[in-house]
């Protein structure tokens, strides 16, 4: 199994210990936090192709009002076609910004989306099935063994407390024989309530070691089962990851706008011009 959860554990960490009853739930939880955190994704993903949406459609209006100015100024020639390649840049700029958010709401958003809705199969009862046969998996392997601890920290329960009883009755004991108003007839009583106490204590012991060894014994299994449990739960989780890391590279590729073919059609667009710098004979002579 996974090093997430060390039997090692100290006793700091003993009742955030895997094994304890009831913590296995963090492993169910898993499932919840995997759907929402697709949500989340999906969420994030649709937010930046608004941006992108905005900033293209912001460009467009720009380009547009600026084209129209310039054509109907004063400027011409060379610099005015300078000009306007600069509107040119910007419907290009426009278009891969649109393109990325196509990419993003049609390709991302939408891969994302699928896969959750085969990874997380919701039920009537609310929920979903993955995290009820993980639970109800946990829970199967765990009752045995839950039943077992509790009963042996009753046992030790009920030992702790005898062994105190034992104390108090051998210190009252002590105390009668050198108290000189203790007669003997009490000085037998406190005696014989020592005997009994060491007696309790001793069948307690007893009681406490054995239900002990019983949980000591069924112990293995119970890991070997939460095992199992827990297991199925990595596969899922390790397929989440997985997918994840992979629709995360994509989007990176999507949102890259100086990525080959893109960048040769916006540089080719509008951002040269065949206008020499300092050539001006042919504007002048017009």
């Amino acid at each position: 199994m996974s090093g997430s959860y060390d039997e090692s554990a100290g006793a700091d960490d003993t009742m955030d210990s895997f094994w304890e009853v009831g913590n296995y739930k963090r492993a169910v939880k898993r499932v919840d936090d995997g759907h929402r955190l697709c949500n989340d994704l999906m969420g994030c993903l649709q937010e930046r192709a608004k941006i992108e949406k905005s900033y293209g459609d912001q460009l467009t209006a720009w380009s547009k009002r600026w084209r129209q100015l310039i054509e109907k100024g004063p400027q011409y020639g060379s610099v005015e076609r300078a000009w306007l390649a600069v509107m040119t840049e910007a419907e290009r700029v426009s278009e891969l910004h649109q393109d990325v958010k196509n990419n993003l709401m049609n390709e991302d958003v939408e891969k994302v989306k699928n896969w959750q809705k085969e990874a997380y199969h919701k039920q009537m009862i609310g929920g979903f099935k993955e995290a009820k046969e993980a639970d109800e998996g946990f829970k199967k392997a765990q009752k045995p063994w839950a039943k077992k601890l509790k009963e042996m920290e009753a046992a030790k329960k009920t030992y702790h407390m005898a062994c105190k009883e034992e104390r108090l009755a051998a210190a009252r004991e002590a105390n009668g024989k050198t108290e000189a108003s203790v007669t003997p007839d009490q000085q037998k009583k406190l005696h014989e309530k020592v005997d009994k106490c060491k007696q309790d204590m001793q069948k307690a012991k007893e009681k406490y070691e054995k239900s002990l060894d019983e949980l000591n014994k069924c112990t293995p299994q119970y890991m070997e089962s939460m095992e199992q449990v827990f297991d199925q739960c990595q596969q899922h989780e390790v397929k989440r990851l997985t997918f994840l890391k992979e629709a995360l590279l994509d989007i990176k590729r999507h949102l890259n706008l100086t990525e080959g073919q893109r960048k040769e059609n916006l540089m080719n667009g509008g951002l040269t011009t065949k206008a020499s710098k300092r050539d001006h004979k042919p504007d002048l002579s017009t």
